[in-house]
Formats: C-alpha cells, sequence, structure tokens
C-alpha cells in the first residue's frame, strides 16, 4: 500500500462550489478550502456532484481542482472529481488533475447512456490506462441509473491504479461483500451521510461526505471514533449529526448545504440552474438540524 492509499481514509468533504453573481467565487473557495482543513477534514474532493460539475466548464472544473491542490499544499489530499458519461471526457479531466498535483481522483459510473458491466469496465480502464494515481470508482445507482457489480470491481482493481470505491448504494452488505471479494487493502469510502457508521463497522474506513461541508469537526470527529474502534463515541456525534444528514437531502444536493454554508458565513448560497435556491421550509428544516449540532 502506497502513502496516498494509507491518506485516503477518514472524513473526506464533497465539497460545494462557491458562486457570486453567477461566477466561480474563487476568494471564497479558498477560504472554504483552509477552513475545511482547520476543522479537522482528513481529504478534499472538489468538482463532484456536491461541487456542481454538471454545470461547471471545462475550465471552470479545471480551475477548481487547481485551486484546492494550491490551497491544500499537501497538508491533507486531493482527490478530484474526474467523471463524465464521456469516456474520452473522464479522461482528459483525469489527466488534467494529475497533471496539477491530484493526489487522486473521482471517477463515476457513466450516467444517462446506460452502459452494460462490460462498459463500466472499459471506460474504468481506459481511464486507469491514461493516469498514473489511484483512482476511486463512484458507484452511485440513484443518479447514474447503473451499479457497479462486485465482480466488475473485482476485476478493475486488478489493474494498476484502481484503489477503492465510494459506495453510494446504501446497502450495508455490499461493504462486506466488496470486502470478501477484494480484500481488505481495497479502499471502501462510504458516499452516504447516514450510513457511514455502519459503513465503517462493516469494514469502510472513510465517508466521502455532503454533511462536512458544514460540520468538518464532527465529521472527523466520527470517523476519527469508528477508526479507532470507538464506536459508542461515535454514536453520540452521530446523535448529533443525525438531523443534518437527513436535511442536507431535504432538496436536491447541494442546495440545502449550500444554503447551511450561507448561514454559517461561508460562501453564498447561489446555485446554477436548474437547480434553484432553498424553499422556506428547506431553510427552517436546515436551521432546526443546524441548531440540533450546536452549529448556530
Amino acid at each position: 500500500m502506497t502513502d496516498t492509499h494509507a491518506r485516503l481514509r477518514g472524513s473526506m468533504t464533497a465539497l460545494a462550489t462557491p458562486f457570486r453573481d453567477g461566477e466561480f467565487d474563487e476568494a471564497a473557495f479558498r477560504k472554504f478550502v483552509n477552513w475545511q482543513i482547520e476543522q479537522g477534514t482528513h481529504a478534499l474532493v472538489p468538482t463532484g456532484t456536491t461541487g456542481e460539475s454538471p454545470t461547471l466548464s471545462h475550465s471552470e472544473h479545471d480551475r477548481v481542482v487547481e485551486i484546492c491542490v494550491a490551497e491544500a499544499a499537501g497538508r491533507v489530499p486531493v482527490i478530484a472529481g474526474a467523471g463524465s458519461n464521456s469516456t474520452r471526457e473522464a479522461v482528459a479531466r483525469a489527466r488534467h488533475a494529475e497533471s496539477v498535483g491530484a493526489d487522486a481522483v473521482l471517477t463515476v459510473t457513466p450516467y444517462y447512456n446506460k452502459p452494460t458491466q462490460e462498459g463500466m469496465y472499459a471506460h474504468f480502464k481506459a481511464v486507469n490506462d491514461a493516469v498514473g494515481i489511484p483512482i476511486i470508482i463512484y458507484n452511485i445507482p440513484g443518479r447514474s441509473v447503473v451499479d457497479m457489480s462486485v465482480d466488475t470491481m473485482k476485476r478493475l482493481f486488478e489493474l494498476k491504479n484502481i484503489a477503492g470505491v465510494k459506495d453510494a448504494t446504501a446497502k450495508i452488505d455490499r461493504v462486506s461483500l466488496q470486502r470478501q471479494a477484494l480484500g481488505e487493502d481495497f479502499i471502501q469510502l462510504s458516499g452516504e451521510d447516514a450510513t457511514a457508521l455502519g459503513f465503517n463497522a462493516q469494514g469502510g474506513v472513510g465517508c466521502i461526505s455532503v454533511v462536512s461541508n458544514v460540520a468538518p469537526r464532527l465529521c472527523a470527529d466520527l470517523q476519527e471514533a469508528t477508526l479507532a474502534g470507538d464506536y459508542a463515541k461515535a454514536l453520540k456525534i452521530q446523535d448529533r449529526l443525525m438531523p443534518l444528514h437527513v436535511q442536507m437531502f431535504y432538496e436536491s444536493n447541494p442546495v440545502p448545504a449550500k444554503y447551511a454554508l450561507s448561514r454559517l458565513g461561508l460562501m453564498s448560497e447561489e446555485v446554477r440552474l436548474p437547480l434553484v435556491p432553498a424553499t422556506e421550509g428547506c431553510r427552517r428544516a436546515v436551521d432546526a438540524a443546524l441548531a440540533h449540532a450546536g452549529l448556530i
């Protein structure tokens, strides 16, 4: 296991991308990255779904990754979102991420065009063959409509750069099945905040988190407790965070998170169409969850 592999664990924030008047707010993003590290976040994940990657231009996408790497300055790993339902585009984004110093890339299973298992294998092999840094498979059937099988994942893990999975299936048994088939060196990261505690209990080593945008210290503490085997401590933190785990998805991610971040004074709540700002009902629910966690 390489040093980079060993560092890919704990609380990893799927970073929101701040906007102001329709443009990427670089100053706010730089401050946000530094705040995340100061709060104990173990790794940073820019340009994922939470970062509104579907509505970033290629130049914006690349710029977000560049700034994240520069501001992190090696203090924590940067796992750059580099996914697309076009294999050619996924390869281009992954190559760029590697070229600017990202430690790893997060590549989603292709969405909308519904590839077969063999198609997914070929897609990820193309990304694997194009770069020399670890690749985390992002398996999220709820958004991509396809679900990578354990068998396909096992085939991919035989390739040089395939290192692990961000599992957003919310099927806790999948962790044990993947562990049995691929072994302990395959990095399993939760992609669903609400079940991250149970995920680690079955062999996971971290969470790529939406909630850690707004509660980075608590999310880091929860992950550290589980990785130390202190599930009683982790459960107490989970009880504080559970309303946030729910309400961050009251409306489409990252709408609630952007509103929460605006309440904390970290960035504008501005999102890009077709997303629209949080409704009043969402705002009330998020406010209550923030108060329950002791954040406001």
